[in-house]
C-alpha cells in the first residue's frame, strides 16, 4: 500500500500494526477490486504496493497456482508481508523505478497510486502494461476521499495552528478523473472499466476515525511535528471531527470511505507504444 512517492515528500516507512488495526476494513477494496478481473488462471501475478501482505493472502486465495510476488518501499511492511507468507517473494521496491523481469499476467494494486505524483501515475502504469502479454489486466484501487470531512479537516487543521507552516507543503495531489484516466489508457487497451464505491465504516468513536487515518493519509501531516505539537495537532483535528461526524444511536460514529476502481485489458499492439517514443 505504499510508495517511496508522494506528492509533498518522500514516505521511507509505514507502520504495519497502525495499518493493520483495522485490517478487515482495508481489506474490502481489496476483495472487491479482484473479484471485478477477468482473468481465470494467471501464470504471473505482482501485487504493486504489497503492504502486510493482506491483500497478497486475497489474491493467493484466488490463484494458488499463479507465480505471486509483492513488493512495497517500506521494509516494515516487507518484514510484516514475509512474516505473513513466508513462501511467497516479498521485496523492497520504489514503484517509480520498478521494473517486472519477464511478462505479468495481473498488476495489481491495492491503494497505492494516489501517494504518487500526478503526472506519474499513468505513465507508470502505461509503462508496467507495456511487460504484459495482449489480454494481460492492470487493476488498481485507491481511496478517493479527499473531499470527506476527515481529509478535508486534515488540512485545515495544519494551516490553522502553529505548525502551519511546516506543513504549509504536505498533502497529496488529487487522483485523475474517469474520463483522464480512460482517455489516457483507451489507446493501449482493449477494454478500461472504471467503477466507483463508498464504504460506510462503523467505527468506536471520533478517536477511532484518528487511529485509521494515522495508517494512512494522516501520517504526512504528523511525521515533520515534534511530540508536543502533535499532541496539540491532534486535540484540535479530534475537535474538528466531532463537530463533523454525528453519533450512531449505538454511541458509534459512521466513516464514509469512497474508492475508486480500475480494471484494464490490454492489447498490446507494438505500434501503440512506439508512438508514445
Amino acid at each position: 500500500m505504499s510508495t517511496a512517492s508522494s506528492g509533498a515528500k518522500a514516505l521511507n516507512d509505514w507502520s504495519a500494526a497502525q495499518y493493520l488495526k483495522f485490517e478487515d476494513e482495508r481489506t474490502l477494496p481489496a476483495r472487491d477490486l479482484l473479484a471485478r478481473v477477468p482473468l481465470t488462471s494467471p501464470k504471473r501475478v505482482v501485487d504493486l504496493g504489497c503492504g502486510p501482505a493482506n491483500s497478497t493472502a486475497v489474491i493467493e486465495s484466488r490463484y494458488p497456482d499463479a507465480e505471486l510476488v509483492g513488493i512495497d518501499s517500506s521494509p516494515d511492511m516487507i518484514r510484516k508481508a514475509k512474516a505473513t507468507l513466508p513462501h511467497l517473494d516479498f521485496t523492497v521496491e520504489d514503484l517509480t523505478s520498478y521494473s517486472p523481469s519477464g511478462e505479468v499476467d495481473l498488476f495489481y494494486s491495492n491503494a497505492v497510486f494516489q501517494w504518487l505524483k500526478k503526472e506519474e501515475r499513468f505513465e507508470i502504469v502505461k509503462k508496467l502494461m507495456a511487460s504484459q502479454p495482449s489480454g494481460g489486466v492492470f487493476a488498481l484501487q485507491v481511496p478517493d476521499n479527499l473531499a470527506e470531512p476527515s481529509h478535508v479537516l486534515m488540512r485545515e487543521t495544519a494551516t490553522s495552528g502553529p505548525w502551519a507552516e511546516k506543513l504549509a507543503s504536505v498533502g497529496r495531489d488529487t487522483f485523475q478523473t474517469p474520463q483522464e484516466i480512460y482517455d489516457q489508457l483507451i489507446p493501449v487497451s482493449s477494454q478500461v472499466n472504471i467503477f466507483h464505491t463508498s464504504y460506510y465504516h462503523a467505527l468506536e468513536n471520533h478517536a477511532a476515525i484518528i487511529e485509521w487515518v494515522k495508517g494512512t493519509g494522516l501520517r504526512p501531516f504528523l511525521d515533520p511535528l515534534q511530540p508536543e505539537e502533535k499532541e496539540g495537532f491532534l486535540k484540535e483535528y479530534l475537535k474538528r471531527l466531532q463537530q463533523a461526524y454525528p453519533v450512531c444511536a449505538d454511541s458509534r460514529v459512521l466513516l464514509r470511505y469512497p474508492h475508486a476502481f480500475l480494471v484494464d485489458r490490454v492489447d498490446l499492439k507494438e505500434d501503440h507504444y512506439k508512438n508514445d517514443e
